[in-house]
């Protein structure tokens, strides 16, 4: 495994989805438990998490790696493709595509389509335009509310309120509301 210091870039996340052959299912879950481990080991893991079928035999792995480049390291390190042998006539990886985001594009995903994202600068307005108002609500009607606390649970009160309200209710609403600019149609 290699050890060499990558340029850290933006976070990213991969969805690999694996067909299990019937009948496989129960040691196909044991080998996705010890490649998550060798995967957990390797620089640059942020986490593996399995989406179980609730019916058929398709699983899909999400992968969070703290860059692209150890991402790409992991894909085609020595471990990986040695983890792969063991599970040969067991599964197999389907689709050859693998989705990536590096962080908001989740905020403005749009359901059911492979839109990319829009450009960062957009993103970053749009978020700006979301939060903002919030911002200023907070600091003006519970802020002055919450000067004796200590600072810790005073800090927690912004991410507290203000993440979910963006997160729920304001970004996929700010989306919707400017997907003709955040999503131009292609020229034809």
């Amino acid at each position: 495994m290699s050890t060499t210091d990558v340029r850290r870039g933006d976070p990213v996340t991969t969805v690999l989805t694996w067909q299990v052959r019937p009948g496989h299912e129960q040691e196909f879950e044991q080998w996705t438990h010890g490649i998550s481990g060798c995967a957990r080991r390797f620089p640059g893991n942020e986490g593996v998490s399995w989406l179980r079928p609730e019916d058929g035999h398709r699983f899909h792995a999400v992968l969070r790696w703290s860059d692209p480049h150890r991402l790409a390291a992991w894909l085609e390190s020595e471990e990986r493709a040695a983890w792969h042998e063991r599970i040969e006539g067991i599964a197999t990886e389907i689709g050859s595509e693998r989705q990536s985001t590096t962080g908001m594009e989740t905020w403005f995903g749009l359901p059911g389509t492979t839109v990319q994202a829009p450009p960062r600068w957009k993103m970053v307005l749009t978020t700006f335009l979301g939060a903002y108002p919030f911002t200023f609500l907070i600091q003006w009607l519970v802020a002055p509310h919450t000067t004796t606390w200590h600072l810790p649970l005073r800090a927690a009160v912004f991410p507290v309120v203000l993440l979910p309200v963006l997160t729920y209710l304001v970004m996929p609403a700010l989306s919707r509301l400017l997907r003709l600019w955040l999503y131009p149609p292609p020229d034809h």
